[in-house]
């Protein structure tokens, strides 16, 4: 089957190169500054917004008196800009007309005007690009050479790049669309995970990984950092370089957190056929100014993201538990659910069988045991010996409050 995919990898471009770089992500972040400007008057004057397609058609109308330094660079990276606003300014009059924008705010709120002093920002190229063993070709800025030789798959069919600067790096990530074998069945095993923070993930069998606390760690450094840019006179040179040093940590604490979302996902999903995750409610969990910060440093919704397109790629069922469903109240030996439990308990006693074990694993027994029983129910009503596993990938999402779906009598 064809399957869109990305490959993400470093470039390692010179000093012309680099300023090509600039320029169209300057071109591009000017598109989408112009466009929002043009949106917000249409709109202010009661008139119908235009789209990408008509204020691309307007700019180029503008280049040869006003913006003549866009020639300079591919027609891609504005074209692209005005489709990304495009989207964004659609985005977000959807979810006002479905009332949706209290429960996603800071989601799809009205799109912001681009500033170069908060990031350099990133642009998209189509058209003729190549993609060889150890570099890229993209159009009017040549081949640049790539950190990692091989990543990148050299025969797949290009649908766009995409070029991106972070703490003064530039990346690629290239869009292919790619013939995927079918899927080989993984270990038909099933697993229940419970994420935290002190421990990044418990799973039932014990099994245990370690959250790096990436931000917790920096926190020193940034806070010398932070302490010597205040002392830098505004718009000096020592500023702008203290202020790079500061990208530089947060970049380092970003692929901290994404390595180990990357080591736990692909663990789960290459050794177990079931994967029982909780429904967690983040943007709620991050409300608590106490828990906030360490929070955010897990990286609970980037695991859920990964096991998602992870699981469609090995064959793997998740089943999502609600997130009312008491797993850390009820026992996993007997089934007796506590009446209360505080936060600060980390070891369940059962009263009624005097099963004693860490709240956690716990946690991850109980939702295992659902899941297991959810598929079993499933496979009954009409699977011919699947087990818990059935023969094509899915993602079954088991609802709070329905007392059928959880286990509960």
């Amino acid at each position: 089957m064809n399957v869109i995919r990305g490959y993400k990898t470093e470039l390692d471009p010179n000093n012309a190169q680099r300023t090509l770089l600039l320029k169209h992500a300057g071109c591009a972040r000017f598109a989408y500054n112009w466009g929002l400007t043009r949106k917000i008057a249409t709109y202010k004057a009661g008139e119908k917004a235009p789209s990408a397609i008509d204020l691309h058609k307007e700019l180029n109308a503008l280049k040869p008196t006003q913006f003549p330094w866009m020639y300079e660079v591919s027609k891609c990276a504005p074209q692209e800009a005005l489709r990304d606003l495009d989207t964004a300014y659609a985005n977000f009059f959807r979810k006002v007309k479905t009332k949706k924008i209290g429960q996603l705010k800071g989601k799809v709120g009205f799109p912001k005007f681009k500033q170069k002093s908060k990031a350099i920002g990133a642009f998209r190229l189509t058209g003729s690009i190549k993609v060889f063993s150890g570099s890229v070709q993209l159009p009017r800025i040549g081949t640049l050479r790539l950190h990692e030789h091989g990543y990148i798959p050299t025969h797949a069919k290009i649908l766009s790049a995409t070029v991106s600067e972070q703490a003064g790096r530039w990346f690629v990530s290239i869009q292919v669309q790619e013939e995927q074998e079918k899927p080989v069945m993984t270990a038909p095993t099933a697993i229940g995970v419970d994420l935290g923070i002190k421990t990044l993930a418990t799973l039932s069998d014990g099994t245990t990984f370690e959250n790096p606390r990436a931000l917790k760690h920096a926190q020193k450094k940034l806070r010398r950092l932070e302490r010597v840019k205040s002392r830098r006179k505004k718009n000096s040179k020592n500023r702008a370089k203290t202020r790079q040093a500061i990208a530089k940590v947060h970049a380092r604490i970003a692929h901290i957190r994404k390595d180990a979302a990357h080591k736990l996902t692909s663990s789960l999903v290459k050794n177990h056929g079931l994967i029982a995750i909780e429904d967690l409610h983040v943007a709620g969990m991050l409300k608590n100014h106490c828990l906030a910060q360490a929070v955010a440093d897990s990286n609970f919704g980037e695991i859920r993201r990964q096991l998602e397109y992870k699981a469609v790629w090995r064959d793997v069922q998740i089943v999502t538990i609600g997130r009312f469903y008491p797993s850390s109240k009820t026992c996993s030996a007997c089934g007796d659910i506590k009446p209360t439990l505080r936060l600060g308990e980390r070891i369940f006693i059962c009263e009624e069988c005097g099963n004693v074990l860490d709240r956690d694993l716990n946690a991850a027994m109980n939702r295992r045991n659902v899941a297991v029983s959810f598929i079993d129910t499933q496979n009954a009503c009409g699977e011919d010996g699947a087990g818990y596993l059935a023969t094509e990938s899915e993602t079954v999402f088991v609802e709070a409050g329905t007392k059928q779906q959880i286990g509960m009598s």
